[in-house]
């Protein structure tokens, strides 16, 4: 009679089991690793050089050991379907694990890795891998998403750089796993009549199915660590378990042959999410720290043994995608987060049965004007909200409770805004600085007639915050104005904050400031030009003791002379004025009044 055997070649959880777990620090004897994911009991030692006395493998170096390995193991895997894949390989915070993964079909052949991490583990985490840390934290240890396609096959090496170990555990994960639960990894490098080891959770029913054509008997054994014994009554071709156990079929043909095949099965702790109490808060109080609740969802269970998301919606919680971040703002109002608890050793045991509700309240808004003048000749001033909401409490430091008070002098008033809603109060204080304003004042202004560009630029010596025009043109927030042109303007200056405005009329001409009466042609007369542009314009000229010498009008000019006879070099002053646009008489302001006779 023979006897054929079909083993599966590792375990899948630590502690009693995992003494007799086969761990392959080999690549020729990777494990063959299906839908289901290994718990290991730990490595010792490299077992042959895999990468014959190289120096560097990717990102892993030659370590003391004289080899690139330390202590090894090695997986394989073949991919059933497209998309995106990634691993977790958990372990003791205090150890310090390694990997590379090969894109390979061929141990011989492995090529530079495709994916690989040697940061040691300073920062104390429990995870590396490809992908995302399942804790979301940020984590160096990890290396970008693969993306897959259907039939590509890889060798996984796993090495413990700290020598002493407690073992690790690998979990894949990517949206291929969610797509394609079932196919994600193709089963048939796995040559088992029971099929891969198996991870299940607390509560599960497995079924080891050894259903074989032209049979004549099924005898089903169990070995829990002591040695195979035989589980009597058990005779169908299946086998339902419902504990942890190496299980073994005894499969007798009706040519008298026997198939033996051998299946972990391991169950992993099934995880209980506890009553979470809902949150209401302020929307000031954002973002809320949503790691403070993960006490709440564990309970008595161990932080280490399972991880807590949380999600917006429930298929999000059964997927276990689109995690919240932990620091989580939602928008005002109430929003259900739903809460998934997950066994680190095995992923696919969770809890999404709890749920909270997280209700923002709005902080009250406040449209008052946080900065107000008392102007100057003012003696008082309302500040505060003068769009009160009906749902508002108002509360001012002075006392009072109404949206707006009046002050009387400079200085910082405050004010707390309240709401209530669902038992929670929720305040903005607003401070409101009152300041003494000065109403503006022009000190003076510059021209610069007649050039090619006539500037002029309004001058004050008071500090504020103003703004300018002239005539009726924009205002604008300098105080130059340029390509003015000639004639009577009015200028102004104007205070931002509401204390007031001057102006003053302004004339925009040219002059020489000296002429030579002298006969030669040259500069023999002294005129105004510009004043064509002015209503009526009548120049005066004086010597330095205010004597009348002449009078000009429009276009007149003067020949320096008084009464037929010359006038001697000197300096003279003239006043110019014009009818203004409401009918009056007035005297230019802001232009230079003398300029000088040379003979």
């Amino acid at each position: 009679m023979k006897r054929f055997y079909a083993i599966a070649f590792f375990f899948f959880t630590l502690g009693l089991l995992s003494a007799g777990a086969q761990v392959s620090a080999d690549c020729s004897n990777a494990i063959p690793i299906c839908n289901n994911t290994p718990t290991n009991g730990g490595t010792d030692g490299y077992g042959v050089d895999d990468f014959g006395g190289a120096a560097e493998t990717g990102c892993l170096e030659r370590t003391l050991s004289g080899a690139i390995e330390s202590n090894s193991a090695w997986y394989r895997f073949k991919t059933g379907e497209a998309g995106q894949l990634g691993f977790n390989i958990s372990f003791d915070s205090a150890e310090d694990w390694d990997y590379a993964l090969y894109k390979a079909s061929d141990c011989a052949n492995l090529g530079d890795p495709v994916r690989c991490n040697f940061f040691d583990n300073g920062d104390g985490n429990s995870f590396t891998g490809v992908g995302e840390d399942p804790t979301g934290a940020t984590n160096v240890q990890y290396e970008d998403w693969l993306t897959v396609e259907a039939g590509e096959e890889y060798y996984l090496l796993i090495n413990n750089f700290s020598n002493v170990n407690s073992g690790f555990s690998i979990q894949f994960s990517g949206q291929i796993f969610i797509d394609y639960p079932n196919t994600a990894l193709d089963c048939s490098i796995i040559n088992n009549l029971l099929g891969s080891p198996i991870a299940a959770c607390d509560g599960d029913i497995v079924r080891l199915d050894a259903t074989t054509p032209n049979t004549a008997s099924y005898t089903w054994y169990r070995d829990i660590g002591l040695g195979f014994t035989e589980i009597l009554g058990e005779t169908n071709a299946f086998l339902d378990v419902t504990t942890d156990a190496l299980y073994r079929v005894e499969v007798v043909l009706n040519t008298a042959d026997v198939i033996i095949s051998d299946v972990q099965v391991a169950f992993s702790t099934a995880p209980t999410t506890n009553p979470i109490t809902d949150v209401t808060l302020c929307q000031e109080d954002l973002p809320f720290n949503l790691t403070t609740k993960s006490s709440e969802a564990l309970g008595g269970q161990s932080a280490s043994d399972f991880i807590i998301s949380y999600h917006a919606t429930p298929a999000d919680a059964i997927n276990n995608s689109l995690s919240l971040p932990m620091q989580y703002s939602p928008a005002v109002g109430a929003t259900t987060v739903y809460v998934r608890t997950t066994s680190v050793k095995n992923p696919k045991c969770f809890d999404v049965s709890e749920e909270f509700e997280f209700t923002v309240v709005e902080t009250p808004i406040s449209t008052i004007n946080t900065e107000v003048f008392l102007c100057e000749g003012a003696t008082s001033e309302t500040i505060g909200e003068t769009n009160p909401n009906v749902n508002y409490s108002y509360n001012w430091q002075s006392g009072e409770t109404t949206p707006t008070i009046q002050v009387f002098s400079a200085g910082t008033y405050v004010l707390d805004i309240s709401s209530v809603a669902f038992g929670v109060t929720c305040v903005n204080t607003v401070v409101v600085e009152v300041v003494v304003g000065q109403t503006p004042s022009i000190s003076n202004v510059l021209i610069e007639d007649f050039n090619a560009n006539n500037t002029v630029t309004v001058e004050t010596d008071i500090d504020g915050n103003f703004e300018y025009q002239i005539d009726t043109l924009p205002v604008q927030d300098s105080n130059v104005f340029t390509n003015v042109s000639a004639g009577a303007h009015t200028v102004t200056i104007i205070d931002k904050n509401g204390c007031g405005y001057a102006t003053e009329d302004i004339v925009v001409v040219g002059f020489d400031n000296y002429f030579t009466p002298n006969g030669d042609g040259i500069n023999d007369t002294w005129k105004i030009t510009g004043m064509e542009s002015l209503q009526q314009p009548v120049v005066h000229i004086f010597d330095r003791y205010g004597k009348l010498l002449k009078e000009l009008k429009g276009s007149d000019t003067w020949n320096g002379t008084y009464g037929g006879r010359l006038l001697p070099e000197s300096d003279y002053w003239f006043k110019l004025n014009y009818i203004n646009t409401v009918g009056d008489r007035v005297t230019a302001k802001h232009i230079s009044s003398h300029f000088t006779l040379k003979r």
